[in-house]
């Protein structure tokens, strides 16, 4: 079964609708962390997540899109994290994924859409998680680039090829009729269908059906 990771990112009322996310089946929240350097945009809900850490009891699926991400690794591995994902765009890769690991949180790379996917190759065996951009990060709302599907099983034979535990996410532009093309994913992101949606629960039970459950 697929699980569907829901951004807050495009939410007008990001305390309101993380509380309603709370009360959904999304089987993790997932909080964009942008620095203003690595992406234009600014944006760390730290505060308000660990304000509210006692009224949200899912798992949070962390995106840190920043040159730095140090000091937001250790923030966010005092709340309830299941992944952090920091971008294989950056140099020193090795020392955050072992500082996320040290933490016992589960650690991700994310690739942007430009990206080739052979800058995986040497942590393909030491990460969780690959988190595939669908969009240019830093703006929600933004349309799915097509040419994501080829790189999704480009992923996954790589996955396969080295024996890794891996998992695939894939994040940006996800609706329910581009969720039917998801087929040999792990966990879909999605913000905006979501939380411009008048019911939470029935947009993400809609994309977790019209996911499907292949597997290469």
């Amino acid at each position: 079964m697929k699980r569907i990771s829901v951004s807050f990112l495009s939410s007008k009322n990001e305390e309101k609708d993380l509380l309603k996310l709370a009360r959904t089946n999304a089987d993790y929240i997932h909080v964009d962390v942008m620095d203003g350097k690595f992406v234009k945009k600014k944006h760390n809900p730290y505060k308000k997540l660990s304000k509210l850490s006692n009224q949200i009891g899912k798992r949070l699926d962390v995106h840190l899109m920043e040159k730095n991400p140090l000091k937001n690794i250790n923030y966010y591995a005092s709340l309830n994290t299941e992944y952090i994902t920091i971008h294989a765009e950056l140099e020193k890769v090795d020392k955050y994924l072992d500082l996320i690991k040290q933490y016992g949180i589960k650690c991700g790379l994310a690739i942007n859409p430009d990206t080739d996917i052979s800058i995986l190759l040497p942590y393909i065996s030491k990460i969780d998680l690959v988190l595939i951009m669908s969009v240019h990060p830093g703006l929600g709302g933004q349309t799915f680039i097509d040419d994501t599907i080829k790189k999704i099983l480009k992923v996954k034979k790589m996955i396969v090829s080295k024996k890794s535990k891996a998992k695939i996410s894939v994040d940006g532009g996800i609706n329910a009729e581009i969720a039917k093309r998801l087929d040999f994913v792990d966990i879909i992101v999605s913000g905006s269908y979501v939380t411009s949606s008048d019911d939470f629960e029935e947009s993400i039970n809609i994309l977790r059906k019209n996911a499907g459950n292949k597997n290469l």
